[in-house]
């Protein structure tokens, strides 16, 4: 909701006379949170419900953060906008008794909450002596169970802890030597019906194109990859002299196997970068660790 508002503000401020409403909604990954979200599906957790909204005529727009939105999107809807992005990086969030350690210096056995599973695959991979552990629930609700001590810190995305005023909680920026993130991650896909070129005109005033270049690319890849929201599939993105540079990485469960390439390119070629990075990891034997994960993951 924080999102959505801004959103609507910013398009009112752009086109004076416009009037946007909100409308509020739940999705099945805000309702179901008693079960790990690779267990419940890896694609459309948090955006279905919003999709059919669109598509019966209900709405215009639906704000998503882009990390959420999958790279197949429902006939007759497109992608219409992609905001400037906040800082993308993981975040190490701690309560007070563990506010002197680092990721690197958590003593071993420390609970690490984590509901993601690039994350948990990432982190596995370099600190085998932590103990994992799902968490669930919104923002705040992970930060009551933080300082209640059912963890000992958890990681979360840095541009969502900014945007809902929690910035302070952020002890450490995540190093991408450590955890590429999430595809998209902290920029905002406003999607829309792709026969209301009107709709996409007003919505395009928000778009920041070295923004979409890198998200283009990094969903290319995923893309490519036939990875969902709930796989250890990650990215870095950077555009440099009109140079965009993709960093991406697929992982095993147990961290035991880490595939990590570049590619780098023109940045008006970004989709084109993308999918020559997969098929780079593929060539590696990126394909055979998804494939294990999705058998795992059904059973």
């Amino acid at each position: 909701m924080v999102q959505t508002n801004w959103v609507k503000g910013e398009l009112e401020r752009a086109h004076p006379g416009l009037s946007v409403s909100v409308e509020a909604m739940a999705t099945q990954g805000d309702k179901i949170l008693d079960v790990a979200l690779a267990k419940i599906g890896d694609k459309g957790l948090f955006t279905k419900e919003l999709e059919a909204q669109m598509l019966v005529g209900h709405a215009d727009i639906a704000v998503h953060s882009l990390k959420d939105l999958p790279t197949n999107l429902p006939s007759g809807l497109i992608l219409g906008c992609i905001t400037e992005r906040e800082d993308p990086a993981d975040a190490l969030v701690v309560n007070s008794k563990n506010s002197k350690y680092q990721l690197e210096t958590l003593p071993k056995g420390s609970v690490v909450g984590t509901s993601s599973l690039r994350r948990l695959a990432q982190l596995r991979h370099h600190f085998p002596h932590l103990i994992f552990k799902d968490v669930r629930g919104n923002v705040i609700t992970r930060l009551e169970k933080l300082d209640a001590g059912d963890y000992d810190c958890l990681i979360l995305a840095a541009a969502g802890l900014t945007r809902l005023g929690f910035g302070n909680r952020i002890h450490q920026s995540i190093p991408s030597e450590i955890s590429l993130h999430a595809v998209g991650q902290g920029a905002l896909g406003i999607e829309c019906v792709e026969a209301k070129p009107e709709i996409i005109s007003l919505i395009k005033v928000l778009e920041h194109q070295q923004t979409a270049q890198r998200c283009l690319a990094e969903r290319a890849f995923l893309h490519e990859l036939e990875g969902g929201c709930q796989v250890p599939i990650g990215v870095n993105s950077s555009i440099e002299n009109d140079e965009l540079v993709l960093t991406g990485m697929v992982a095993s469960l147990d961290g035991q196997r880490l595939i990590r390439d570049q590619e780098k390119g023109p940045a008006q070629n970004s989709e084109e970068i993308g999918k020559l990075l997969a098929d780079n990891l593929k060539s590696q034997g990126a394909g055979e660790i998804l494939a294990e994960i999705f058998e795992n993951v059904r059973e």
